[in-house]
């Protein structure tokens, strides 16, 4: 089936209400680039925006276009148009007029079978948590399926071994994922526990409903026992949303560093102690802030002095998996180490 995509990004409606300053160009911007395969929508717009998260500006998208947004593919020329009050990106294929040699833009056409648009972001970075890890509320887990049994002789399962699972009646779903219950996740602002992060162990596949059901592990990232429970695994979707600004002022804290460590940096994965009951959406892009203060022993009194630093604003973060209360968020660039507790408010 063909499928003609608009090479021409077309602007019907104005530019984002929430764009409250003018867009800032980088120093001495490419007039053209060329698309290539590894290129992303972030990536384009920092090669010509200081501030990449307004891509949707310097497109001129209105909401619908910016959460559906047109496919640019590898081989697509973009162009800064800087003819208008305020500078614009353009894609498509060049065509020279016939008077004086001015490029215009043509819309091309792509079968669905040829090359695959560019991402909002890096793929392969958040591929993995987009069905895990996984947050649950207190006793989310309690009454979901859970293995039973495994391999006669044997406590413990691995990949290919066969696992016995109750609560799995039929085969509506065949693809399970297999998950421990977590640490909880305590809001650093007033201590509670607003989660648990579920502890993602592997996936397996129905062989046969019933009770128990028999099912077979098809990967196992660690070693899986009686008890552990089965959700149904969905679709690993990229939604391409473009990264863009909350609608309202986000004030949130970082609680957790995945992996367990208390330091990261570019391409970490942090969670946010605020989720979808706050504003926030897939595509929101927040700035990482801290707050710190130099401590130094006075000469005079030889008694401990604190001095407030003032606030630095270090990071960019892009959520791209919202809970209630609870975000997942990607660091896509950073100038200093990222650290549990620090401030994500609107860039």
């Amino acid at each position: 089936m063909v499928r003609i995509i608009s090479a021409l990004i077309l602007a019907v409606t104005a530019v984002c209400a929430s764009a409250a300053e003018p867009l800032q160009l980088v120093d001495n911007p490419p007039d053209r680039h060329v698309v290539v395969r590894g290129d992303t929508l972030w990536g384009i717009s920092g090669k010509f925006l200081k501030e990449p998260w307004r891509w949707p500006e310097i497109w001129n998208m209105n909401r619908e276009q910016i959460k559906n947004p047109h496919l640019i593919y590898p081989g697509e020329v973009v162009y800064l148009d800087r003819s208008g009050k305020s500078p614009r990106l353009r894609v498509g294929k060049p065509v020279k007029s016939a008077a004086g040699g001015t490029i215009k833009l043509e819309p091309q056409i792509y079968s669905s079978s040829v090359r695959q648009a560019i991402p909002s972001i890096p793929p392969n970075q958040i591929e993995p948590f987009l069905s895990q890890p996984l947050v649950v509320e207190e006793g989310q887990l309690d009454n979901v399926p859970r293995i039973v049994a495994g391999p006669e002789y044997r406590g413990m399962m691995g990949n290919g071994d066969p696992a016995f699972a109750t609560a799995i009646p039929d085969a509506s779903v065949v693809n399970w994922n297999i998950f421990r219950p977590g640490k909880p996740l305590k809001d650093p602002d007033t201590g509670d526990v607003i989660g648990y992060e579920a502890f993602f162990l592997g996936n397996a596949s129905l062989v046969q409903p019933g009770e128990p059901a028999v099912l077979q592990i098809i990967v196992a990232k660690e070693e899986i026992m009686r008890g552990d429970r089965l959700l149904p695994a969905p679709p690993a979707n990229i939604i391409s949303y473009v990264p863009h600004r909350p609608d309202n002022q986000v004030d949130a804290r970082v609680m957790t560093i995945y992996g367990g460590v208390s330091e990261g940096g570019k391409a970490s994965i942090v969670t946010l102690n605020r989720g979808r009951n706050d504003g926030l959406e897939v595509g929101n892009v927040l700035a990482l802030f801290r707050n710190r203060i130099s401590s130094a022993i006075d000469q005079d009194t030889m008694r401990r002095v604190d001095q407030p630093i003032p606030e630095q604003r270090y990071a960019l973060v892009f959520v791209f998996r919202v809970f209630n209360r609870v975000s997942y968020a990607l660091v896509l660039e950073s100038s200093v180490p990222v650290t549990v507790g620090d401030f994500a408010r609107n860039p």
